[in-house]
């Protein structure tokens, strides 16, 4: 009787150690897993607090782009504008539609206005051509408020033909040079013979004279003298 017991003892003890184990080992489990995920909570939490904030690193490789050259604004350029023979001129006076008009200057320089009768407008810059107005209309208008535009520049103009991306007629608005004149014609053709560029100009006694221009020699610093600045009438050819 008592090996039987001793006996029955052992196979519940053997089942108990049987059904404990597996259990035991899904908690040992389930107890590492927990440990590893708080040691890689801490890791990334250290790591994010060493790294930069992402906004701030955008807010400041934004700051550190160089901001683009601002282009000149042809508004000031046309306010110093030198007026000329054949420009137009498009004169307003503020609430007087009857004076308003557009104009082109003669070749001798002057125009015509209702009131006003014959002004000089050649030699004058917007400005001051408005304030002459003003000054002529006081009698009829008192405190006339007079804008001058100049919707078109015929006077002071020059000319790229040739072999060019965009030949054609270019106001000269402030100072400029052939390199200049070509880049504001979009740069050469395919066939360019760039060596060849010639100005034609015209001289006050009516004849023409032809000024060499050799782009690489002067892009390569060579005769820079052939870089010479435009005047009114001036034609740059391209052949």
């Amino acid at each position: 009787m008592r090996s039987r017991a001793r006996t029955n003892s052992k196979h519940r003890g053997a089942k108990m150690s049987r059904e404990f184990c597996p259990a035991r080992i899904r908690h040992l489990i389930v107890v590492a897993l927990i440990i590893l995920g708080i040691a890689e909570a801490r890791a990334q939490s250290q790591e994010s607090s060493s790294r930069p904030p992402k906004q701030a690193g955008r807010m400041q490789s934004k700051q550190n782009v160089p901001a683009p050259n601002t282009p000149s604004d042809p508004a000031n350029a046309k306010s110093t504008y030198v007026i000329g023979p054949g420009d137009l001129l498009a004169i307003n006076v503020l609430h007087e539609p009857e004076v308003s008009e557009k104009v082109s200057v003669r070749m001798d320089g002057k125009i015509t206005m209702p009131l006003v009768g014959e002004i000089q407008a050649s030699g004058m810059m917007p400005d001051s051509l408005q304030a002459a107005i003003a000054e002529k209309l006081h009698e009829f208008i008192k405190d006339a408020e007079v804008t001058v535009v100049v919707e078109e520049m015929k006077s002071r103009q020059f000319s790229v033909m040739g072999e060019v991306q965009h030949p054609g007629s270019f106001p000269l608005l402030r100072p400029t040079r052939v390199l200049d004149a070509l880049a504001q014609a979009g740069g050469f053709r395919d066939f360019a013979r760039v060596t060849k560029i010639h100005v034609l100009r015209r001289t006050p006694q009516g004849t023409t004279v032809t000024l060499p221009f050799n782009y690489k020699q002067v892009t390569q610093g060579k005769n820079d003298s052939q870089n010479i600045e435009l005047q009114a009438g001036d034609t740059v050819i391209v052949p």
